[in-house]
């Protein structure tokens, strides 16, 4: 793989919470200089980053009822809204994993439909975070984010242990039956990981070392 086709995989990420507007114009050039597919944040900076990415195929991404999932539906929506409204195309959600494992699949179901229905026609990533779940567990979240009309399923938050492993990813490709897209993140730091959860099935890279990974793939 060269460098465009490997930088069309990578969400160039910065979710920290120190991280401010004055972090924001060097994060998008970065993302601009190697083609990145987005750029994701969270959602109080989402403005200054379509500011700096308009008019560039790079798209804006951020997040929902991060990094626990533990909010209200209600927040949830209002938060994706708010983003939205700021210019982002992308959403990632985490799911309410408190409420899955108590086995509450129902109103966690509810809420992903609601949240695709107000994100309507710009891409729905849900965030399962594979590090807390089993594997049958991580089977159950798959079947009911594709049943809720979701673009993609995430693997991880990142803030909660690293477990993005090819076997997780390989088991939710083995799980979905429909078009329903993989997004590998947590802990993904070089091009080796990166070709590994590829080839495993994962559709897009969640990654803050964008630009460590692709200044280790060798020029033409």
């Amino acid at each position: 793989m060269d460098k465009k086709n490997i930088a069309n995989y990578i969400e160039h990420t910065l979710l920290k919470p120190e991280v401010g507007p004055s972090h924001i114009k060097q994060l998008c050039q970065g993302a601009l200089t190697y083609d990145f597919h987005a750029v994701c944040v969270n959602p109080s900076l989402v403005k200054w980053v379509h500011k700096y990415l308009k008019g560039s195929p790079v798209n804006t991404c951020s997040v929902a009822g991060f990094p626990l999932g533990a909010n209200t539906t209600t927040t949830k929506l209002i938060e994706i809204e708010t983003c939205l409204n700021d210019g982002a195309s992308e959403i990632d959600m985490v799911m309410n994993i408190g409420l899955f494992k108590y086995g509450n699949l129902k109103t966690v179901a509810n809420e992903l439909e609601a949240v695709k229905k107000i994100t309507n026609n710009k891409i729905l990533k849900i965030i399962i975070e594979t590090p807390l779940l089993s594997k049958s567990e991580i089977v159950t979240a798959s079947k009911i984010v594709e049943a809720s009309g979701a673009d993609f399923i995430k693997t991880s938050t990142g803030f909660n242990g690293i477990d993005t492993t090819t076997e997780n990813i390989r088991l939710i490709q083995s799980t979905i039956k429909s078009g329903l897209m993989i997004k590998a993140s947590g802990g993904i730091k070089s091009l080796q990981q990166v070709k590994k959860v590829l080839a495993a099935g994962a559709n897009r890279i969640g990654t803050s070392s964008g630009i460590i990974i692709m200044e280790e793939i060798p020029l033409d």
